[in-house]
């Protein structure tokens, strides 16, 4: 009877123990884990996902693009070289640089939200240090052992809802014109940037502000962006770069006692090309620290109109770009005269500011690699490229303003652009600026040059180096 007894008693526990346990299965279609679960007479089946497993490389994005250049100028450099072109005749003068390096990171935070920087150092950024002079008594001595400049220029924090619809806030680039919103070395056959839109634009033009874009159309073939920002500052306008240096500020802070707003649409319907609209409207007088209240200049608003159309076409191993900006400037007259009453001391250039300037610029380039079935199979191009400037930043003055005639300035160049991938290109050209021809500008002194130089444009994290490895890989197995 003890017998039966204990021998039941096992038997329970035993069932017991196998109808708690749950007995996990994998799904060999979804590769979640499927639990079932017994408890007497019912089964009930549900799903566990086993969570991603987090790579900060998946979210992570690092990269930028640099040049390297080195210029030969057949031209003087002098500060008289165009009030005194005469005593200025036959020289010349050599540049070695580092226009532009960039380092770009980026992170995605996940549901739409993300953010990004941009480092840039300019013509090798700056170095300075105090020094004790051996020579002089044991004196400290500061000293400046490169010129240059470190900058924050983009600063943002994106939400994207759709591909419709999104929202940045930051230190946003300024996309009127197109170099703005194209400015990265692989975007223009030059060594240096385009000259028009570089010279009475802003640029890179950046500013704190708030943006909205996207893209619609049945295949998203429309592209907007609309920016809210502070208004460009007067005091800093000047006759050779007209509204170039309004953008920023000599102060801690920027000042924003004037607003604007920015639009730029592109439509890429067509395969291979692109065609832009930009425009910025907003004042620019008010912008300063000097009170205008109870002044003649009271209600006087500086406001600035800018439209610019530029394309681009890239197939058939052809690439042509182009663009035309126009810039209208309200009372340029008092702004010229505000200006000139600053203090010496002052951030401003205290020079004559022009009502009107423009740009026009065009280039093209064949990819004669094609005709090598090899080399563009490696995907290596090159391009023998020409372009045309033409520009003024004094185009239309006031009635009483006397222009600055060496402004108005044509441009001719030709060259070569080898890109050995992607990322690297290697440039060299020829240019040759000169001056309207007219009996005003005769006496002015031409400007040819020679430049050379390597720029790179890429990503440098993870998923690009094994972006990179496949290619290569496939590469190989179509030998």
């Amino acid at each position: 009877m003890n017998r039966k007894i204990i021998l039941l008693f096992c038997l329970v526990i035993s069932c017991g123990m196998i109808c708690g346990q749950d007995t996990v299965r994998v799904d060999a279609v979804s590769g979640a884990s499927r639990v079932d679960a017994t408890s007497g007479a019912s089964k009930v089946n549900t799903e566990v996902r086993q969570k991603p497993k987090y790579r900060f490389m998946d979210h992570f994005t690092i990269g930028g693009y640099g040049e390297a250049v080195m210029t030969r100028n057949f031209f003087s450099n002098n500060y008289f070289r165009y009030s005194q072109p005469d005593k200025h005749k036959g020289e010349q003068y050599g540049v070695f640089d580092l226009p532009h390096v960039v380092i770009n990171l980026g992170y995605d935070f996940g549901r739409g939200w993300s953010v990004g920087m941009e480092i840039e150092y300019e013509h090798g950024g700056t170095e300075s240090a105090v020094e004790i002079e051996e020579e002089e008594g044991g004196e400290y001595e500061s000293e400046i052992e490169r010129g240059g400049e470190v900058a924050l220029e983009q600063f943002w924090i994106q939400k994207t809802f759709n591909p419709y619809v999104s929202i940045r806030g930051g230190m946003i680039i300024v996309p009127v014109g197109g170099t703005n919103a194209h400015h990265e070395p692989n975007q223009f056959f030059g060594v240096y940037r385009p000259e028009g839109e570089n010279t009475i634009l802003p640029c890179t033009w950046h500013e704190v502000g708030l943006s909205v874009w996207g893209s619609w159309g049945r295949k998203l073939d429309w592209h907007y962006n609309v920016m809210f920002l502070p208004g460009l500052d007067s005091d800093r306008f000047n006759s050779k770069g007209w509204i170039h240096g309004g953008s920023g500020s000599p102060y801690e802070f920027k000042l924003a006692t004037a607003y604007a707003a920015a639009l730029r649409i592109d439509n890429t319907s067509v395969p291979g090309l692109r065609l832009s609209l930009s425009g910025y409207a907003g004042n620019s007088f008010q912008n300063t620290l000097k009170q205008t209240k109870d002044t003649k200049y009271e209600k006087t608003k500086g406001t600035l109109y800018i439209g610019s159309f530029d394309f681009k076409y890239d197939d058939h191993n052809v690439i042509v770009r182009g663009s035309a900006t126009y810039g209208h400037l309200e009372d340029s007259e008092q702004i010229t005269a505000w200006n000139r009453a600053m203090r010496k001391d002052s951030p401003s250039p205290k020079e004559p500011v022009a009502s009107d300037a423009y740009a026009l610029g065009i280039e093209a380039g064949y990819d004669f690699f094609n005709f090598n079935p090899k080399l563009a199979a490696h995907n290596q191009k090159f391009y023998v490229f020409a372009r045309y400037d033409i520009y003024d930043s004094m185009y239309k003055m006031a009635a009483n303003q006397t222009p600055v005639d060496w402004c108005g300035r044509q441009r001719v160049a030709c060259g070569i652009n080898y890109f050995p991938m992607k990322e690297i290109a290697v440039k060299a050209e020829f240019a040759y600026g000169f001056f309207r021809h007219s009996s005003q500008h005769q006496d002015y002194n031409n400007e040819p040059s020679i430049s050379m130089g390597i720029t790179y444009c890429g990503l440098f994290n993870k998923a690009k180096l094994e972006e990179w490895r496949s290619r290569r890989e496939a590469r190989r197995q179509n030998r």
